[in-house]
């Protein structure tokens, strides 16, 4: 596939929408042999649109992160256009990405707002069920038990994670668990690096293996590619799609009318999601948005980042902590709702639940293992956001989960997401969006090369996150058109690293792009070094952001609509995606996890986001 790109002159200033033309080139290059021929007639169809005065880099960090999302949502949408093909009569589409909205999407979750309120207003609390069970995230001293310290080899970095627990990595380094005392900031980061300073990083490594924790060594890209699982990662496409059986028969999509004027490509279409975090939610939200049945499986007995689930994000899925050196399955001693259950109950989880239903349920409980594989008989996608191997551990690997829908002819499209990848030494270790920035390099890049610093600095949100979720959204879409138009089941692989490493192939903005960037942007963000949080990273670059670019935060870049779970409106970030005479949205707000009962029939239809 060729796309045609203007050239740039270097007297010329920067353009964002030219390089988003680039951007999607080169992935198109990468991403060749996974990417159906059918889709190329689309490409010429896409418009990157952007405001006159809004052709700028936006987010103060180095990468072009706005440039790969952009792209990415162009493959998105010609996936999307072919799917229309098949289903509608065939015709010429034109495709819009709109890029401030792309950039948008980016950090979404911090956009997103329940009641009026965002991820910062600390009278949210009183609007989500309390999920964080460790108080992981609550308490500040074992909040930042994730958090990037340097060791006790100057100038040489880990990057800590204690994910929802805390209380191991913080043993691990010689801590308590708990510290009553210590609510200061700086006191906590201080307390927390000095003991790290005690190991070098080879030691914590070790440690880290040892107790089966989501920690890494901070390595510049150059490193990362001479490591043994860079140079295999490096060899691997941004994602991968192949048939797991080709004897099932071609499926065409279901005739199910879209609700509202226009059809949703993927009415009709059923998918089950077992993720956690932003990156797998984020896949099934987009097919949500694209008009799937999206139903999320959680467990209320586990612990989680409360504030994701606004805007379709987060979320810990089928029950699984690996702990311990064991799955360890959480009982769930509340009774099921029937199978016409409707809304009746507050609970967590904006963002990362719109469009979808949600439900609870115990994979090591018999009853509730007969109802999932029940739900799976008719379901086209299954979403996995956990390591290699860990739904297999549960009875439901790939080729399982084949045995199971085997009787029904038809076949299933399987999506894996995880941190390090599915090949190379690393795939199975844990892992979460600052781990895969501080291992290939990312981390490294927005202190040296962003800030013009000696030390990494973890970039402004997570964007590795969204970008992989719209990687796998793409996967799905592939999966299943090529299930319409061959038959077969197919498996799809996606990763943080992958798109960490896609974005790092496309370059960083030239040096006068970053000096600008330096020149517009609050001094208090440049300011940050390597032992700040993610959360205060975020804090600054959000309010610098919002003085350099405002039109990022106009009205007219969001949709609002009631939720019954939340008993509030919520607010989001509107599609990205525009594809003439089809509809891309929601038609349902967004609710807590394990809200609905277990079923595909009978799904409500809020009349104000299918009309908006």
């Amino acid at each position: 596939m060729t796309v045609v790109v203007p050239k740039q002159q270097k007297d010329q200033e920067y353009s964002v929408r030219d390089e988003c033309r680039r951007s999607l080139e080169k992935l198109l290059r990468l991403a060749d042999q996974q990417i159906p021929k059918d889709f190329s007639k689309h490409i010429t169809d896409v418009t990157f649109l952007t405001p006159k005065d809004s052709d700028v880099v936006s987010l103060p960090c180095p990468f072009k992160e706005t440039e790969a999302i952009s792209a990415l949502k162009a493959v998105e949408a010609c996936a999307a256009a072919a799917i229309a093909d098949l289903r509608y009569p065939s015709k010429r589409r034109k495709i819009d990405i709109d890029v401030e909205g792309a950039t948008c999407f980016l950090f979404s979750a911090y956009l997103s707002t329940v009641d009026g309120m965002d991820k910062a207003n600390p009278n949210v609390k009183s609007k989500l069920k309390d999920t964080d069970l460790l108080q992981a995230q609550s308490i500040l001293y074992r909040r930042l038990s994730a958090n990037l310290y340097e060791t006790k080899n100057p100038g040489e970095y880990f990057h800590l994670h204690g994910s929802l627990e805390a209380t191991t990595a913080l043993n691990m380094i010689g801590l308590e668990g708990h510290r009553p005392d210590m609510t200061d900031y700086h006191e906590c980061v201080d307390l927390i690096e000095k003991h790290v300073k005690q190991f070098s990083a080879e030691e914590l490594e070790k440690l880290n293996a040892e107790n089966r924790q989501a920690g890494v060594t901070c390595l510049k890209w150059e490193e990362f590619k001479k490591t043994k699982h860079g140079r295999t990662m490096l060899r691997e496409p941004p994602w991968t799609i192949e048939a797991l059986e080709t004897t099932s028969p071609p499926v065409p999509f279901p005739d199910v009318k879209s609700p509202g004027s226009k059809p949703q490509i993927l009415s009709g279409i059923r998918v089950l999601e077992l993720c956690r975090i932003i990156a797998g939610p984020a896949i099934g939200r987009t097919l949500a948005e694209y008009g799937a049945d999206v139903i999320k499986v959680t467990s209320p007995n586990l612990s989680d980042v409360p504030f994701f689930q606004v805007d379709g994000y987060s979320s810990i899925a089928p029950i699984i902590i690996i702990f311990f050196h064991i799955f360890y399955i959480k009982p769930i001693n509340c009774p099921r709702p029937p199978t016409d259950a409707k809304l009746i109950h507050p609970d967590t989880r904006l963002n990362r639940n719109l469009g979808k239903h949600t439900l609870s349920l115990d994979l090591h409980d018999p009853t509730d293992r007969t109802t999932f594989e029940t739900l799976l008989l008719t379901t086209d996608v299954l979403l996995d956001g956990y390591r290699p191997l860990a739904l297999s551990h549960l009875g439901y690997s790939p080729s399982s989960l084949l045995a199971l829908t085997r009787p029904r002819n038809r076949g299933l499209v399987y999506i894996a997401e995880n941190c390090f990848g599915h090949v190379g030494e690393w795939a199975a270790r844990p892992g979460w969006q600052q781990i895969a920035d501080c291992v290939t390099g990312i981390a490294w890049a927005q202190g040296r090369e962003g800030m013009g610093l000696s030390e990494p600095v973890v970039p402004p949100f997570p964007m590795s996150d969204y970008g992989t979720g719209t990687m796998g959204a793409i996967a799905a879409l592939t999966g299943l058109y090529l299930r319409a138009r061959h038959g077969g089941s197919y498996i799809a692989r996606v990763s943080l690293v992958q798109y960490d490493i896609f974005l790092m192939q496309l370059g960083l903005y030239p040096a006068e792009v970053r000096e600008k960037i330096k020149r517009e942007h609050d001094r208090e963000f440049f300011e940050l070094r390597h032992c700040d949080s993610v959360d205060e990273v975020g804090r600054r670059a959000l309010r610098s952001m919002k003085r350099v670019r405002p039109g990022l935060f106009e009205e007219r870049m969001f949709c609002e609509s009631w939720s019954v779970g939340f008993g509030a409106r919520v607010k989001f970030l509107r599609p990205v995606v525009g594809i003439e005479g089809l509809r891309n949205g929601f038609c349902r707000s967004s609710r807590p996890n394990g809200f609905d009962g277990a079923g595909w029939e009978g799904w409500e239809v809020e009349d104000e986001l299918v009309d908006a």
